[in-house]
Protein backbone atom coordinates (compact mmCIF):
# COMPACT_ATOMS: atom_id res chain seq x y z
CA UNK A 1 0.00 0.00 0.00
CA UNK A 2 1.68 2.99 -0.74
CA UNK A 3 0.90 5.91 1.86
CA UNK A 4 2.66 8.97 -0.19
CA UNK A 5 0.18 11.55 0.09
CA UNK A 6 -1.95 12.54 -3.05
CA UNK A 7 -0.74 15.98 -3.17
CA UNK A 8 2.88 14.87 -3.30
CA UNK A 9 2.08 12.24 -6.08
CA UNK A 10 1.17 15.04 -8.45
CA UNK A 11 4.15 16.35 -8.56
CA UNK A 12 4.65 14.03 -11.21
CA UNK A 13 2.38 13.59 -14.83
CA UNK A 14 0.54 10.54 -14.66
CA UNK A 15 2.18 9.70 -18.14
CA UNK A 16 5.83 8.09 -19.04
CA UNK A 17 5.84 10.69 -21.83
CA UNK A 18 5.01 13.50 -19.43
CA UNK A 19 7.23 12.37 -16.65
CA UNK A 20 10.33 12.49 -19.33
CA UNK A 21 8.90 15.86 -21.22
CA UNK A 22 9.22 17.38 -17.24
CA UNK A 23 12.83 16.15 -16.93
CA UNK A 24 13.75 17.55 -20.29
CA UNK A 25 11.62 20.83 -19.67
CA UNK A 26 12.94 20.92 -16.34
CA UNK A 27 16.42 20.41 -16.61
CA UNK A 28 17.93 21.09 -20.03
CA UNK A 29 16.09 23.44 -21.12
CA UNK A 30 16.39 25.84 -18.08
CA UNK A 31 19.89 24.98 -17.82
CA UNK A 32 20.71 25.86 -21.73
CA UNK A 33 18.51 28.91 -21.35
CA UNK A 34 19.95 30.14 -17.59
CA UNK A 35 23.65 29.23 -18.11
CA UNK A 36 24.63 29.24 -21.89
CA UNK A 37 21.61 31.87 -22.72
CA UNK A 38 23.77 34.43 -20.57
CA UNK A 39 26.85 33.62 -21.97
CA UNK A 40 25.57 34.26 -25.61
CA UNK A 41 23.39 37.33 -24.78
CA UNK A 42 24.21 38.51 -21.41
CA UNK A 43 26.56 41.33 -22.57
CA UNK A 44 25.09 42.44 -25.76
CA UNK A 45 23.59 45.47 -25.30
CA UNK A 46 27.33 46.82 -24.32
CA UNK A 47 28.86 45.82 -27.44
CA UNK A 48 26.55 46.40 -29.79
CA UNK A 49 27.75 49.88 -31.41
CA UNK A 50 26.73 51.74 -34.43
CA UNK A 51 28.47 54.60 -36.69
CA UNK A 52 28.41 57.23 -35.56
CA UNK A 53 29.54 55.46 -32.30
CA UNK A 54 27.46 57.66 -29.91
CA UNK A 55 25.86 56.05 -26.97
CA UNK A 56 21.76 57.65 -27.72
CA UNK A 57 22.33 55.95 -31.07
CA UNK A 58 23.41 52.93 -29.51
CA UNK A 59 20.77 52.58 -27.39
CA UNK A 60 18.54 53.82 -29.85
CA UNK A 61 18.84 51.16 -32.67
CA UNK A 62 19.68 48.34 -29.76
CA UNK A 63 15.89 49.00 -28.72
CA UNK A 64 14.89 48.91 -32.46
CA UNK A 65 16.65 45.80 -33.09
CA UNK A 66 15.54 44.10 -29.77
CA UNK A 67 12.10 44.83 -28.63
CA UNK A 68 12.29 42.44 -26.31
CA UNK A 69 15.60 41.21 -24.90
CA UNK A 70 15.54 36.80 -25.95
CA UNK A 71 16.28 36.02 -22.39
CA UNK A 72 13.39 37.74 -21.47
CA UNK A 73 11.41 36.05 -23.76
CA UNK A 74 12.39 32.53 -23.39
CA UNK A 75 11.85 32.83 -19.48
CA UNK A 76 7.94 34.19 -20.68
CA UNK A 77 7.54 31.07 -22.44
CA UNK A 78 9.02 28.85 -20.21
CA UNK A 79 7.07 30.17 -17.30
CA UNK A 80 3.57 30.13 -19.52
CA UNK A 81 3.66 26.75 -20.98
CA UNK A 82 3.75 25.33 -17.37
CA UNK A 83 0.65 27.73 -16.57
CA UNK A 84 -1.64 24.53 -18.00
CA UNK A 85 -0.43 22.23 -16.46
CA UNK A 86 0.14 23.47 -12.70
CA UNK A 87 -3.77 24.59 -13.34
CA UNK A 88 -4.68 20.81 -14.16
CA UNK A 89 -2.84 19.77 -10.59
CA UNK A 90 -4.47 22.31 -8.73
CA UNK A 91 -7.56 21.08 -9.63
CA UNK A 92 -6.62 17.43 -9.15
CA UNK A 93 -5.22 18.45 -5.83
CA UNK A 94 -8.96 20.26 -5.07
CA UNK A 95 -10.92 17.02 -6.11
CA UNK A 96 -8.56 14.80 -3.80
CA UNK A 97 -7.72 12.88 -7.33
CA UNK A 98 -4.60 10.34 -7.06
CA UNK A 99 -2.17 10.04 -9.56
CA UNK A 100 -3.04 6.86 -10.67
CA UNK A 101 -6.59 7.77 -11.12
CA UNK A 102 -6.22 11.12 -13.30
CA UNK A 103 -6.71 8.34 -16.28
CA UNK A 104 -9.07 6.26 -15.12
CA UNK A 105 -11.20 8.93 -14.40
CA UNK A 106 -13.10 10.64 -17.76
CA UNK A 107 -13.39 14.12 -16.95
CA UNK A 108 -9.67 13.94 -15.40
CA UNK A 109 -8.38 12.78 -18.26
CA UNK A 110 -10.19 14.53 -20.74
CA UNK A 111 -9.07 18.00 -18.11
CA UNK A 112 -5.59 16.28 -18.62
CA UNK A 113 -5.51 16.15 -22.39
CA UNK A 114 -6.83 19.95 -22.28
CA UNK A 115 -3.72 21.32 -20.73
CA UNK A 116 -1.87 18.92 -23.18
CA UNK A 117 -3.27 20.70 -25.82
CA UNK A 118 -3.16 24.23 -24.79
CA UNK A 119 0.49 23.59 -23.86
CA UNK A 120 0.98 22.75 -27.72
CA UNK A 121 -0.78 25.87 -28.34
CA UNK A 122 1.29 27.81 -26.66
CA UNK A 123 4.40 26.17 -28.03
CA UNK A 124 3.37 26.57 -31.15
CA UNK A 125 2.57 30.52 -30.63
CA UNK A 126 6.21 30.46 -28.87
CA UNK A 127 7.73 29.09 -31.61
CA UNK A 128 5.62 32.14 -34.24
CA UNK A 129 6.68 34.48 -32.09
CA UNK A 130 10.33 34.06 -32.09
CA UNK A 131 10.25 33.62 -35.66
CA UNK A 132 8.92 37.02 -36.10
CA UNK A 133 10.87 38.61 -33.30
CA UNK A 134 14.25 36.84 -33.97
CA UNK A 135 14.37 35.48 -37.48
CA UNK A 136 16.50 32.45 -37.92
CA UNK A 137 19.74 34.54 -38.78
CA UNK A 138 21.49 36.64 -37.00
CA UNK A 139 23.04 38.51 -39.41
CA UNK A 140 26.16 40.71 -38.31
CA UNK A 141 25.51 43.99 -40.07
CA UNK A 142 22.12 45.24 -38.94
CA UNK A 143 21.02 48.88 -40.33
CA UNK A 144 19.19 51.05 -38.03
CA UNK A 145 16.59 53.24 -39.12
CA UNK A 146 17.94 56.84 -36.88
CA UNK A 147 15.39 59.31 -39.28
CA UNK A 148 13.54 59.95 -35.92
CA UNK A 149 16.73 60.51 -34.05
CA UNK A 150 19.21 62.35 -36.35
CA UNK A 151 18.42 64.97 -38.91
CA UNK A 152 22.05 64.34 -40.90
CA UNK A 153 21.61 61.01 -42.01
CA UNK A 154 18.50 57.85 -41.65
CA UNK A 155 20.65 55.12 -41.32
CA UNK A 156 22.85 54.18 -39.19
CA UNK A 157 25.37 50.45 -39.64
CA UNK A 158 25.22 48.28 -36.39
CA UNK A 159 27.92 45.60 -35.27
CA UNK A 160 26.00 42.80 -33.96
CA UNK A 161 28.03 40.82 -31.29
CA UNK A 162 29.00 37.35 -31.79
CA UNK A 163 26.18 36.90 -34.26
CA UNK A 164 27.31 33.45 -35.08
CA UNK A 165 26.71 32.35 -31.63
CA UNK A 166 23.33 33.49 -31.83
CA UNK A 167 22.20 32.09 -34.73
CA UNK A 168 23.26 28.58 -33.30
CA UNK A 169 21.56 29.34 -29.83
CA UNK A 170 18.07 30.32 -32.06
CA UNK A 171 18.33 27.33 -33.57
CA UNK A 172 18.71 25.26 -30.86
CA UNK A 173 15.90 27.00 -28.85
CA UNK A 174 13.73 26.26 -32.11
CA UNK A 175 14.82 22.75 -31.69
CA UNK A 176 13.66 22.82 -27.73
CA UNK A 177 9.97 23.58 -28.96
CA UNK A 178 9.74 21.49 -31.44
CA UNK A 179 11.00 18.82 -29.31
CA UNK A 180 8.75 19.64 -26.57
CA UNK A 181 5.63 19.85 -29.42
CA UNK A 182 6.60 16.50 -30.27
CA UNK A 183 6.18 15.39 -26.47
CA UNK A 184 3.12 16.55 -25.87
CA UNK A 185 1.51 15.00 -29.35
CA UNK A 186 2.95 11.32 -28.20
CA UNK A 187 2.26 12.39 -24.39
CA UNK A 188 -1.70 12.51 -26.18
CA UNK A 189 -1.33 9.25 -27.28
CA UNK A 190 -0.33 7.44 -24.53
CA UNK A 191 -3.26 8.95 -22.82
CA UNK A 192 -5.61 7.87 -25.40
CA UNK A 193 -3.78 4.23 -25.55
CA UNK A 194 -4.04 3.76 -21.99
CA UNK A 195 -7.51 5.09 -21.50
CA UNK A 196 -8.38 2.31 -23.85
CA UNK A 197 -6.32 -0.48 -21.77
CA UNK A 198 -8.63 0.90 -19.03
CA UNK A 199 -11.73 0.76 -21.01
CA UNK A 200 -10.83 -2.95 -21.63
CA UNK A 201 -10.24 -4.19 -18.75
CA UNK A 202 -12.46 -6.67 -17.87
CA UNK A 203 -14.76 -5.66 -14.31
CA UNK A 204 -14.50 -7.64 -11.52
Amino acid sequence: MNSTPPGLRLLRPPTVIGQFHTLFFGSVRTFFLGVLGFAVYGNEALHFSCDPDKREINLYCYNQFRPITPQVFWALQLVTVLVPGAVFHLYAACKNIDQDEILQRPVSTVFYIISVLLRIILEVLAFWLQRQLFGFLVDPIYMCDVSALAKIFNISKCMVPEHFEKTIFLSAMYTFTIITILLCIAEIFEILFRRLGYLNQPVT
